[in-house]
């Protein structure tokens, strides 16, 4: 399973909104310049975001995108999961039940689900606060005396 760019780079707004989460709304190019990303790249994911009420958005000269909650309600499991869809590492768990027809009699069927529920249960247990505690205590730390 890969990580499309569009679901990195969500991840990657989604932090910058959270680190930036006193400044009110922040304009997407500057998202966009901090992150090196496009800015027309993501006008494209910012429609996902704001359909699943992650994003507030502001029109106008102060406008801009914020976080709807705060940084520990969101998980990279979440956002992962409106940007790229399933994150099933094969195509016969998409569905649940399972629509194979040889789910019954498949032997490697225990196998998937296995990592499709290692990949999950680890997504879901980290936050947006968690990235950012983790960044601030390795900056901490490199630079502590």
């Amino acid at each position: 399973m890969k990580i499309s760019t569009k679901g990195r780079y969500a991840l990657r707004m989604l932090l910058d909104l959270a680190q930036h989460q006193n400044d009110g709304y922040v304009a997407l190019k500057d998202i966009a310049r901090r992150q090196n990303v496009s800015k027309k790249y993501l006008e494209q994911i910012v429609p996902m975001l704001n359909k699943s009420d992650i994003l507030l958005a502001s029109r106008g000269f102060q406008g801009g995108y914020r976080l709807a909650q705060s940084p520990d309600k969101y998980t990279v499991g979440m956002i992962l999961r409106i940007t790229e869809g399933s994150l099933a590492p094969v195509a016969c768990l998409d569905h649940d039940p399972i629509l194979c027809d040889r789910s019954a009699d498949c032997i490697t069927l225990p196998v998937w689900q296995g990592l499709s529920r290692a990949i999950n249960e680890y997504l879901d247990s980290i936050t947006l606060r968690d990235i950012l505690d983790q960044q601030q205590a390795t900056f901490v730390n490199d630079y502590s005396i």
